[in-house]
C-alpha cells in the first residue's frame, strides 16, 4: 500500500513544482556547492547550476537557483535567481555563494570571474528584499578581487564566500581556495572592515563554512583532492582551531564536495554534492563537472565532537 500511494503522490508532487526527499536531491537539474539559510519556519536552499555537457572538459556554470522547504522532505523550485553576469564588472562564471539575512534585506556572497579591469575570481554582494530575488548588484564593484590577496600565485584563490554572524552582530566573510582566509565585515555588509586574515587548517582546498552549536564554533571544508570534508573546533571565531578529522568522504565520482550545515526545527543537517544522477535519455550521468546536492542528519557526539557523515540513497526519507 505504501508503494503504491508514493507511486499517486509523486506526480502531484512533480505538477506542483515539488520534490520529496531522496538522494540526490534533485535529479532533473544538476546543482552544485549548496547553501542553506534558515528563515523564519523556512529552509531556503541556494545552488550553483552545472550545465557542462559532460564530464570531460570543465565546470560550466552560468546563474543560481533557489529551493524551499518547511520539513526538509518536500522542496519547492524557485527557478534561478541570478547570472553571473547580472555584475556589470564580472564576465562571468557563477561560482559558490551564500545568503544572509538582515533587517529585511537578503545579502548574496557570490564567486563570479571578474573582467579585465582586475582579472581573476572575485566575490560580489547582491541584495533583494526576497529571499527567491531577484537580486541585483548591491555596490557596483567586487566586494573582495585577486588583487587584494597575495598567498597563492593562483587567479582562483578568493572563492567560495561562507558567512557568519556573532551573536552581538559582528560579521565575518570566510572565502578562499588553497588558503583559508576571513575578513569582517562593515555593519551594513557591503565593504571590508579590517585586514584580510588566513587561517591554520591542514590539507585545506576550499568551502569553507562555519556554524556554532552550543559553546563550540565549528569550521568545515573541503580537504585535499579528490575533497573530502574536514573540520575543526574552537572557542572563538578567531580560533585557534583543533583540527578533528574527516567529517564526510570522497562523494563517489565528484572529485570536489561543497557543504552546509544548519539546524532547523531542533535538528541538524548536513547538505552536500556527489556526482550521483544516472544517465538518462541517453545524455550523461552526474560527474566531476555534473554534481547533485544531497542531504544527511548532522549527529554531535557527547563532547560536541561530530559523527562521521554516512551517505545515502535515501536521505532524510529514510528517517521520516
Amino acid at each position: 500500500m505504501k508503494n503504491k500511494l508514493t507511486a499517486l503522490a509523486l506526480p502531484l508532487l512533480l505538477s506542483s513544482g515539488m520534490v520529496a526527499a531522496q538522494n540526490p536531491l534533485f535529479t532533473d537539474v544538476f546543482t552544485a556547492d549548496p547553501a542553506a539559510l534558515v528563515h523564519k519556519d523556512t529552509v531556503y536552499l541556494y545552488t550553483g547550476h552545472d550545465v557542462a555537457p559532460n564530464n570531460d572538459i570543465f565546470f560550466e556554470m552560468h546563474d543560481w537557483l533557489a529551493f524551499s522547504s518547511t520539513d526538509m522532505v518536500n522542496w519547492k523550485k524557485h527557478g534561478p535567481i541570478m547570472k553571473a553576469t547580472d555584475f556589470k564588472w564580472a564576465k562571468g562564471d557563477a561560482w559558490a555563494a551564500h545568503m544572509i539575512e538582515r533587517d529585511g534585506t537578503f545579502y548574496f556572497f557570490t564567486t563570479v570571474r571578474h573582467d579585465e579591469t582586475k582579472p581573476g575570481f572575485a566575490i560580489g554582494v547582491a541584495t533583494s528584499k526576497s529571499p527567491t530575488g531577484p537580486f541585483k548588484d548591491a555596490i557596483g564593484h567586487a566586494l573582495v578581487t585577486n588583487d587584494m590577496t597575495t598567498q597563492t600565485p593562483n587567479d582562483w584563490d578568493d572563492i567560495d564566500p561562507a558567512i557568519y554572524v556573532e551573536e552581538n552582530g559582528d560579521t565575518y566573510l570566510f572565502f578562499g581556495n588553497l588558503m583559508p582566509k576571513y575578513v569582517k565585515l562593515s555593519d551594513d555588509l557591503l565593504s571590508l572592515d579590517g585586514e584580510i586574515k588566513t587561517i591554520d587548517l591542514p590539507n585545506f582546498t576550499e568551502a569553507l563554512w562555519v556554524h556554532k552549536k552550543d559553546e563550540y564554533y565549528y569550521v568545515s571544508y573541503a580537504c585535499e583532492f579528490p575533497e573530502k570534508i574536514c573540520y575543526a573546533m574552537s572557542k572563538s571565531i578567531h580560533g585557534p582551531w583543533q583540527y578533528k578529522g574527516i567529517l564526510n568522504e570522497i562523494a563517489g565520482n565528484s572529485e570536489t564536495n561543497h557543504q552546509s550545515i544548519i539546524e532547523f526545527k531542533d535538528k541538524s543537517y548536513f547538505i552536500y554534492h556527489t556526482g550521483a544522477v544516472p544517465p538518462k535519455d541517453g545524455k550523461p550521468s552526474g560527474g566531476r563537472f555534473r554534481r547533485s546536492v544531497a542531504i544527511e542528519p548532522l549527529i554531535y557526539n557527547d563532547d560536541g565532537t561530530l559523527q562521521r557523515i554516512i551517505m545515502t540513497t535515501e536521505g532524510l526519507s529514510k528517517s521520516k
